[in-house]
């Protein structure tokens, strides 16, 4: 059972009443086996309303139990409970669970880490000891009263005071350092680190001092894998990595900081933990030797994230689609809007006296109120949505350029891609320049997808095509599209449901950026959605 609930938490010298799983921060780790089926019992005992998402997990004809709310589901009303029931098909690595309702998901998350089945094992040899690391974005405040405030005065919202590490800011935080989180590694041995981003609005560096580090997974696929001596994830992205305890016993730091890509302010602080040999010596450990600290990426190098995130390939050759169905070309990236008639300017403090906003293709998404989108399709309730978002952008131009400002706002809308279950569908996610360009992370819900390329400006469908993998680009469910750049996606729409695509900061998720796609059911029941379960909350 999950329990949705205030807890006391005292970070940076300061107590919140921050809402967490049955009282943890970080909330619990998931362990299960690929083949299990999870029946998981929310109770909101919260004053917010909320539902839980399992992110990156396929949900096969189980839509009802992913998650994001008006979605798939109306959130879990203060008092209320819904039991999460799904299957864990063909999935094996590191995934992680959140709040899929406002900003709970700045504390409300924690690792869901799939075994092989009984009998199987890694592509690699068994590590000796295995931890999950936990990135995440700690306010000083209420993080439901910073968002509530910035859709108030239509401004960016307020920046993070802290990254943490397993819920702990580390050793140059104010009244951290006795709590900084020691990872445990054994002398000569392999270990794995199982590291996620569970900040809420950015992508981090991890870097390990005087350790390389050696990616085999993300995203709970396989990798072939190679060596690094840093990591960048996107918010929602994970990546396992073995680390040798190669070096002289003793105390290394492990820091993550930002990688920041937008022009504007960030939160520019370094969370550390400590990477603690199982047999330093005494003296070490005592207060005396302070650990050695690994060199980070400036929070504007680019092109360390991109060799990053370009090094990835899957372990063999799979199945790219090949023909396509459905030829997709997605803008994404921010807007102003004009200062609605009759508003007072406290309302309208972004640049220049607008509001921020966000968008795919011109269309800033808007969560419907009274049902959510999947009920509204099984049942057949007309006016939640309409069938109508557009393949392509509405109007071409200039996309990473000087883009004129009659194309900085965008239409207000609850669209959905309709596909034809089985469909093979490639996606061109193109960022903007409008406003700034960013990295923007972006995730799909049920399904993993390959990258099968990337590059930077606008995305040329004469010349790019040359540099498509089709054969063994990595399998994602969170592709990090570069900033002022893009990156091309496919999948086969073979899972029947609704599914949120979005950005994965959520501020950006706020301002409208995603869409979803609507998949219909296919032939036979094996390819239709289940029925919805008898507790499925109401609006």
């Amino acid at each position: 059972m999950e329990q949705i609930q205030a807890t006391p938490v005292k970070r940076l010298c300061k107590i919140h009443n921050t809402i967490t799983v049955n009282g943890q921060f970080p909330g619990p780790t998931l362990e299960v086996n690929n083949g299990d089926t999870l029946v998981i019992n929310v109770v909101n005992r919260a004053r917010y309303n909320v539902t839980i998402h399992w992110h990156g997990i396929k949900q096969i004809r189980t839509a009802w139990a992913d998650g994001p709310e008006f979605i798939t589901q109306c959130p879990i009303r203060p008092g209320g409970s819904y039991t999460y029931r799904f299957t864990i098909q063909g999935q094996e690595g590191t995934l992680w669970w959140h709040a899929h309702s406002s900003w709970l998901r700045a504390t409300v998350y924690g690792a869901l880490i799939i075994y092989p089945k009984e009998g199987e094992f890694y592509p690699f040899s068994k590590p000796k000891r295995e931890t999950p690391i936990l990135l995440g974005e700690w306010w000083d405040a209420n993080p439901i009263d910073v968002v509530r405030q910035a859709t108030r005065t239509g401004a960016a919202p307020k920046v993070s005071d802290a990254y943490t590490i397993n819920g702990q800011p580390g050793d140059l935080y104010r009244c951290s350092s006795k709590d900084t989180t020691v990872v445990i590694v054994d002398s000569g041995e392999t270990n794995l680190l199982r590291v996620i981003n569970a900040a809420l609005n950015q992508a981090l560096f991890f870097a390990v001092a005087n350790h390389k580090l050696t990616v085999v997974a993300a995203d709970a696929s396989y990798v072939q894998p190679f060596t690094t001596s840093v990591l960048m994830l996107g918010p929602g992205q994970t990546t396992d990595v073995l680390i040798d305890g190669n070096q002289p016993p003793g105390r290394y730091y492990i820091a993550v900081r930002a990688y920041a890509s937008a022009q504007g302010p960030f939160d520019n602080t370094t969370s550390t933990a400590i990477l603690e040999y199982n047999d330093t010596p005494c003296s070490v450990q005592g207060i005396n030797i302070n650990p050695i600290f690994p060199s980070l990426p400036a929070f504007n190098d680019t092109a360390t994230a991109t060799t990053f995130s370009t090094s990835f390939r899957s372990p063999r050759q799979v199945d790219v689609p090949t023909e396509i169905d459905e030829n997709l070309f997605f803008t994404v990236g921010l807007g102003l809007n004009n200062c609605p008639r009759g508003s007072s300017s406290t309302s309208c403090q972004g640049p220049n006296g607008t509001r921020f906003t966000a968008s795919m293709n011109n269309m800033s998404f808007v969560l419907p109120p009274n049902f959510s989108i999947l009920q509204a399709h099984h049942q057949g309730i007309p006016g939640v949505y309409s069938t109508d978002f557009p393949a392509v952008p509405p109007v071409k131009f200039d996309y990473t350029g000087n883009v004129s400002r009659s194309l900085w706002q965008p239409v207000r809308g609850t669209k959905v891609y309709k596909l034809k279950y089985g469909a093979r569908v490639q996606v061109v996610l193109q960022g903007t320049s409008i406003v700034t360009g960013e990295n923007h992370p972006i995730h799909l819900h049920g399904y993993d997808f390959y990258i099968i390329a990337e590059g930077f400006g606008n995305f040329n469908p004469q010349t790019d095509t040359a540099k498509f993998n089709l054969v063994d680009p990595p399998t994602r469910n969170t592709a990090s599209v570069p900033v002022n750049g893009w990156s091309v996606i496919r999948f086969v729409a073979n899972n029947p449901g609704v599914w949120l695509m979005h950005c994965h900061l959520d501020v950006h998720i706020t301002w409208g950026l995603a869409m979803s796609f609507l998949v219909e059911n296919g032939v036979s029941e094996l390819e239709s959605l289940e029925e919805p379960p008898v507790d499925l909350p109401v609006c």
